[in-house]
């Protein structure tokens, strides 16, 4: 009998050994987060406002005087001009913290509006990380951490602001739309209500509609959904706002009328245009203007152009397969027209730094081959028999460079805010008395959320939910061709 030579099993690695590895790669990652965390906290030291919860002060004291029984648009917070100017429906939604004080008011509101900006990221990340091979808490947490220390996160934060927690309602509708678009492509999800429902995205435009009932600026998301024809979102959004307004008449009419018939019109009752923080159009040519005032007629001008550009470009974006660039175009376009947006407004430039960011991600795969973007769908000029990766196009090492560093730049200037170094108030102070340096670092947010909206690239096919019904039948033709 000739003898046989059996293969020997490879010895697996000791339990101990693998734990060692995974503990070192954790505790790794664990102590860059701790890192990117305290750079965060110097950051906002070194870049950052006092914050002492000041607009959380104006909202408390608000409702508790109209917990009191007054009226709620005659509240002045003491020492300031400042009252309430949010619709009703936000009043009743904030009228539970009467019954806390003002600092654990503020710091509830700064731990549900981090929940939301976590939410946001997990969103807009882990499909990033998923495509990459990353680890997914990894990815987060980091975004997570670098999110923290720009200008509108941590101005929202330290003044007690809601500007995430919309932004989370807002984003919401695109994981909403997300799924609904995919339930095609899929089996029904078997399972409760409430698990078919949010499998199913049904709920899409709830968000949005809520946004606009609480601040009127997300109703362009509305819009938006109009244009683009993606109509049940748009009548949930619609029917959601006017809901919870038709609500809030009923359970405080007095209110919502002087809101709707006074307060909405009176602009003078949250500050000057121009001054330094209000980095709308409306400040950027008041500031240009040297005026306290905005020239009305040259602004509603540039601001139909603005709303043009940005509806226009954000529907190509959606046209084209890209829903989270036509979102962050879209909040950006709200920003610049809207006679005032302070920087803790400035939330949609999260979004477009993790399109400019995955773009430069994309451009490198690309440069390498066909399959190595990562889009979920298979590519219908490629298939099993294409033959392998070609040779890179130019000098892959730089291809992506443009974008990311065009997203590494905005990271920085949301960063460093160099508004506030040449912060001027007339009439004590003119714009221009550091002269034109100056005056363009003043404007420096401004000139960049003008910018973005013009400029913001998108990644045609990035969101496999927005493939078109031709691309879909394809897709699934494709997937039968596989399993036969």
């Amino acid at each position: 009998m000739p003898a046989t030579v059996e293969r020997r099993p490879s010895r697996p690695a000791p339990a101990n050994r693998l734990a060692r590895g995974f503990d070192r790669r954790t505790v790794i990652r664990i102590g860059i987060i701790a890192g990117v965390l305290y750079a965060a906290w110097l950051a906002v030291e070194a870049f950052g406002r006092p914050y002492i919860f000041f607009d959380m002060k104006i909202y408390h004291g608000a409702v508790v005087w109209w917990a009191g029984g007054n009226d709620l648009y005659d509240f002045t917070a003491p020492e300031t001009t400042l009252g309430f100017t949010y619709p009703p429906f936000a009043g009743l939604a904030m009228l539970p913290m009467a019954g806390l004080s003002v600092i654990a008011a503020g710091w509830v509101n700064l731990l549900v509006s981090l929940a939301a900006l976590t939410l946001v990221l997990v969103a807009l990340i882990v499909p990033i990380a998923d495509r990459h091979g990353w680890s997914r808490w990894f990815a987060v947490a980091l975004a997570v951490s670098l999110a923290v220390a720009i200008e509108p996160v941590r101005e929202t934060f330290g003044y007690g602001q809601v500007n995430l927690l919309l932004f989370g309602l807002i984003m919401a509708d695109l994981v909403a739309l997300r799924r609904r678009a995919q339930a095609g492509l899929r089996p029904p999800v078997a399972g409760g209500v409430l698990r078919r429902l949010w499998h199913s995205g049904a709920w899409a435009g709830a968000g949005i509609g809520l946004a606009s009932a609480i601040k009127l600026t997300p109703a362009l998301f509305i819009v938006y959904l109009l244009i683009t024809r993606q109509w049940r979102a748009a009548m949930t959004a619609i029917g959601t706002a006017i809901g919870v307004t038709t609500a809030g008449f009923v359970l405080a009419g007095h209110e919502s009328a002087t809101y709707f018939t006074s307060v909405l019109w009176q602009t003078d009752r949250i500050g000057k245009a121009d001054m330094t923080p209000n980095q709308s159009l409306a400040g950027l040519l008041a500031r240009l203007y040297d005026s306290v005032e905005t020239p009305t007629l040259l602004w509603l001008a540039f601001s139909l152009v603005v709303l043009a550009i940005g509806l226009s470009r954000a529907s190509s974006a959606h046209a084209d397969g890209d829903e989270l660039a036509a979102f962050a175009i879209v909040g950006l376009t709200a920003n610049v027209i809207s006679p005032i947006s302070w920087t803790h407004h400035l939330v949609f430039v999260i979004p477009a730094i993790v399109v400019l960011a995955d773009a430069a991600l994309r451009r490198r795969a690309a440069s390498r081959g066909p399959g190595r973007i990562g889009s979920p769908l298979p590519n219908p000029l490629f298939t099993a028999s294409s033959p392998g990766p070609r040779t890179p196009i130019w000098f892959p090492t730089l291809t992506g460079l443009r974008h990311a560093s065009a997203a590494v730049a905005l990271y920085l200037l949301m960063l460093v805010a160099p508004i506030w170094a040449y912060e001027h108030q007339l009439p004590h102070e003119s714009h221009y008395q550091n002269g034109l340096f100056g005056a363009l670092m003043e404007n420096s947010l401004a000139l960049a959320l003008i910018l973005l909206v013009a400029a913001l690239p998108w990644r045609p096919g990035a969101e496999p939910a927005f493939y078109t019904d031709s691309m879909m039948r394809l897709h699934r033709r494709l997937l039968n061709a596989r399993l036969r």
